[in-house]
């Protein structure tokens, strides 16, 4: 990634840049919303101490029938609420049993986001408790479909929503945010959202989805999250025509146009939130996705989870893979299906692992990396055609038209799909791996389930039970033979919450590639012997707080050692200091 955005940005590096370092020191916590503060009493206040009926309609401080006899005499709410007194464990137990009571997917997603505005540390509680169950519901697949079907089940504003009509005035709409401390934002422009392609204004359900993730499964805290839609139009015109679509009416705009606006919002987001707010892309097309990480990683601490943090969960699949495969990165070969942002990132993030582990230049480690588009194999006789982020691919073969002649022609150990298109690693291209490999590993990675290139299923049976799977979107296990497979699922999940939150927590002002490494590594690290011997590449998501605190700390370790964290001293226990730092839901005692 850094080596191929170099070239983009004239040889300059994120670590060549000033400003190398701002004040020390993170964000303070003022609502006590980590653990840290975990014991301490607190004031619910927003403008005024919060009582009353205005206290029950804050979803920050609102605890439903958990409000102590005390609570509500100090607090004005006596007859506001019935008698009994509940625990927030009842309160979870009850919500979770009216929501398994829903056979459709996005009623369980509807509802989950009325709890959210209603009860804000219930709703995590839920989410952290259950997030194997929940995961699907708040995130891929069931988010694609909110996405589709926004205009229509929209009932508040969950972030900002910047449009063309705010050119020129896009520090005062930030502004208009009710939260000053913000240390994360995402952000997208719903031109390529998950595999559903141009949902416009619409796509805010991805910002939504992932801010809820960083706090759920990152330790992130809520106040300090903002979701942005950049709404410049969409090519949509189903959407176009459809009377409950909230955003703009008209074609997106491109161009200068485009980048001008952009660069408004990214210089307004610096100039309110300072050097070390994370600005996190989201589902950007590749034209601009590319463009805006190339042009903003040595200004900005930006991050792009489509490119790196695909990238970084990838690799932590295949690092750990090895213990199942045998040999190193270095001696396997790599197919992909798909030469997108998603692809590229983490076709040239493998090139770097294995010049780091090998000492090898990584122009000559790319060369273990094909790539499938389109049009065949990217090969060097192409070279002329493609975009430049294809161009570092192109390697000396004869022309290869379709996926199963590339697998026989290259003879990959590993068979990547970040296509976009469902069911196009098919049974022979299965069959194909199987038979030069003994255990194959298949990643068909593209959301939501319905474009992943095969189900695990497939891949188990057409391999006869030897291939080692993993998956995008969720897959159930399935028994081959009398053995039982669990399929890994390669969720970006799993790193950009403790990711970002390693950045946040250690105040960094820039991302660099070895950060991705650690990452990748630190999650590698948490699978153990037991996941192995089912077959499994990633580590449960039960443990994924515990994760994310592991990732966190290695990659602010690695934000230490490049000399670009900024709160200082450095902890002594980095480990110990992100899991006191992770945003907790129990509910506070008020005083």
């Amino acid at each position: 990634m850094e080596s191929a955005l170099k070239e983009q940005r004239g040889g300059e590096s994120v670590l060549d840049l000033s400003p190398r370092a701002t004040p020390a020191g993170g964000v303070e916590d003022v609502y006590g919303e980590d653990c840290a503060t975990e014991d301490q009493l607190i004031t619910p206040w927003t403008i005024a101490v919060s009582s009353g009926y205005n206290l029950l309609r804050d979803p920050r401080y609102n605890k439903g029938l958990a409000f102590t006899e005390r609570e509500r005499d100090a607090h004005y709410l006596r007859g506001l609420l019935p008698p009994v007194i509940s625990t927030q464990e009842l309160q979870e137990k009850k919500i979770m049993q009216s929501l398994r009571q829903y056979d459709v997917p996005l009623h369980k997603y509807v509802a989950m986001m009325e709890l959210e505005e209603r009860n804000e540390r219930l709703f995590y509680k839920l989410l952290i408790d259950n997030v194997e169950e929940l995961l699907p519901i708040v995130y891929t697949p069931t988010v694609g479909e909110a996405c589709q079907k926004y205009g229509s089940i929209f009932k508040r504003p969950q972030g900002l929503y910047i449009s063309l009509k705010e050119k020129g005035r896009i520090l005062e709409v930030l502004k208009n945010w009710p939260e000053r401390s913000i240390q994360v934002i995402v952000v997208t422009d719903g031109e390529r959202i998950l595999g559903l392609g141009d949902l416009g204004c619409q796509g805010m359900g991805i910002p939504v989805g992932k801010l809820a993730l960083y706090t759920a499964l990152g330790g992130v805290r809520p106040s300090a999250c903002l979701p942005i839609t950049i709404d410049v139009g969409t090519n949509n015109e189903q959407l176009l025509k459809d009377e409950f679509y909230i955003g703009l009416r008209q074609k997106r705009a491109t161009g200068q146009e485009y980048y001008d606006f952009l660069h408004e919002f990214m210089s307004a987001v610096k100039q309110n939130y300072g050097e070390k707010i994370l600005v996190q892309f989201e589902d950007f097309a590749n034209h601009n996705a590319f463009e805006l990480l190339a042009k903003y990683g040595t200004t900005h601490l930006v991050f792009n989870d489509d490119i790196q943090g695909t990238a970084s969960v990838v690799l932590a699949g295949l690092i750990a893979s090895l213990k199942l495969l045998g040999g190193s990165l270095a001696d396997h070969t790599f197919l992909f299906l798909g030469a997108g942002e998603a692809g590229t990132g983490i076709a040239e993030l493998i090139a770097l692992e294995i010049s780091k582990k090998t000492k090898y230049p990584v122009e000559e480690t790319r060369k273990k990396i094909w790539l499938v588009d389109s049009k065949g194999l990217i090969v060097s006789g192409r070279k002329e055609t493609l975009q430049s982020f294809k161009k570092p691919w192109a390697h000396e073969h004869e022309p290869v038209n379709n996926l199963l002649d590339a697998v026989k022609a290259i003879k990959p150990t590993v068979l990547i799909g970040t296509s976009g298109v469902g069911r196009t690693f098919t049974k022979e291209v299965i069959e194909a791996m199987a038979s030069t490999n003994e255990r194959p590993l298949i990643m068909a990675l593209s959301n939501p389930t319905s474009q992943a290139e095969c189900t695990a299923e497939e891949a188990y049976t057409w391999s006869e039970g030897r291939a080692v799977f993993a998956s995008g979107s969720p897959f159930p296990s399935f028994e081959y033979n009398g053995k039982l497979n669990i399929p890994g699922q390669a969720n970006n999940c799993y790193i950009f919450p403790g990711f970002g939150f390693g950045l946040v927590m250690s105040g960094t002002i820039r991302v660099h590639d070895d950060m991705l490494l650690a990452a990748s590594e630190a999650l590698a690290a948490q699978v153990t012997e037991e996941h192995f011997a089912k077959g499994m590449i990633y580590p449960p998501f039960a443990d994924i707080r515990k994760i994310s605190a592991h990732i966190a700390a290695s990659v602010a370790a690695k934000a230490y050692e490049l000399v670009v964290a900024t709160r200082l001293p450095r902890p002594a226990n980095l480990v110990k200091y992100a899991e006191s730092c992770m945003y907790t839901p129990n509910y506070r005692s008020y005083r």
